[in-house]
């Protein structure tokens, strides 16, 4: 009897063993809810993203399938892409919106010789930094109503050029079916150059100094430094700086349009935005203005994806 209650009696190891499971697994549910508070914190936020974004991208996406008033929609189908691809009013405002993209690398190479210009040559370039900036942070509206006086045919521009006798420089800058949409997109170039120039003399100041002073040692002039050393480390500045200014001027450029141009002379000057924006609220034609916002979102949509595929290949991210 001894010897069996012996063999009875469970080892200390499996005592052990066996008061340790129930620790572990309490350890283990502690540990999981340990990582679901940061969600539990983000929640609210994460509300507040769908209610603005997810449920008005939503009902875009399904008002482009309806026809009609806001109070009177129908479905309709595929009919209201038929109709935007199909009116010649979209296809101007759609050529409108990639002329205007020609400005990209305009303010690109603009703003990468300013920066590499004040960076290393201007004295007090802070101060110069500062006052290319000023533009970018001006309101639209404001600018826009400057310059619709600055270019009209009697404009001060054109004024400038009379007393400077280059009188057959002036043109009609607003008035002017090919020239019109040009203007708004000069007008862009002057807005935005401030913040390529900040962002790249920003990616300037980041650089390793050794590198460039190894290829003055080496006798480099200043353009081979910028086009050998500077330019090739700030690749990834530039291609955020050009995906971002891309994605602005098909989507952020109708404030200029409306108080510029108002889409003239005619549609001359009408993009994407300013297309949306007058079927939305000037006509009530929901469906159509949801359709053509859809076709803009696929646009950028397909910029932003080009971008992160080359970040993804090179393993920036």
């Amino acid at each position: 009897m001894t010897q069996l209650s012996r063999e009875m009696v469970p080892a200390p190891e499996t005592v052990v063993t066996l008061r340790s499971r129930p620790s572990r697994r309490a350890a283990r549910r502690r540990r999981g809810s340990g990582r679901l508070w940061p969600y539990l914190f983000a929640l609210p936020a994460l509300a507040v993203l769908g209610l603005v974004f997810a449920y008005p991208l939503v009902a875009v996406v399904r008002d482009s399938f309806y026809s009609g008033t806001a109070s009177n929609l129908s479905f309709s189908g595929l009919s209201n892409y038929h109709l935007v691809l199909s009116n010649p009013i979209f296809i101007q405002s759609l050529l409108n919106n990639l002329r205007l993209l020609t400005t990209v690398p305009v303010m690109t190479v603009i703003a990468l010789i300013i920066a590499l210009v004040l960076n290393e040559i201007v004295r007090g370039w802070k101060a110069y930094r500062f006052i290319v900036f000023i533009p970018y942070i001006l309101p639209a509206v404001a600018m826009g109503l400057a310059f619709s006086y600055i270019l009209q045919q009697n404009g001060s521009l054109n004024s400038l050029l009379g007393d400077l006798h280059l009188r057959a420089l002036a043109l009609d800058w607003l008035g002017s079916e090919q020239i019109s949409i040009y203007s708004v997109g000069g007008v862009i170039v002057w807005q935005q150059l401030g913040f390529g120039i900040v962002l790249f003399t920003a990616g300037l100041l980041s650089l390793p100094q050794e590198v460039i002073e190894a290829s003055v040692v080496d006798g480099a002039s200043w353009w081979q430094r910028q086009l050998y050393v500077v330019l090739p480390q700030l690749r990834r500045v530039i291609e955020l700086f050009v995906v971002l200014q891309a994605i602005t001027v098909l989507s952020w450029v109708f404030t200029y349009v409306y108080v510029i141009t108002h889409g003239g002379p005619g549609t001359s000057s009408s993009v994407m935005t300013y297309y949306i924006w007058q079927n939305g609220f000037e006509f009530g034609a929901v469906g159509i203005a949801s359709t053509a916002a859809v076709i803009l979102l696929a646009m950028a949509g397909v910029l932003i994806t080009i971008y992160v595929t080359l970040r993804v290949r090179r393993g920036d991210l």
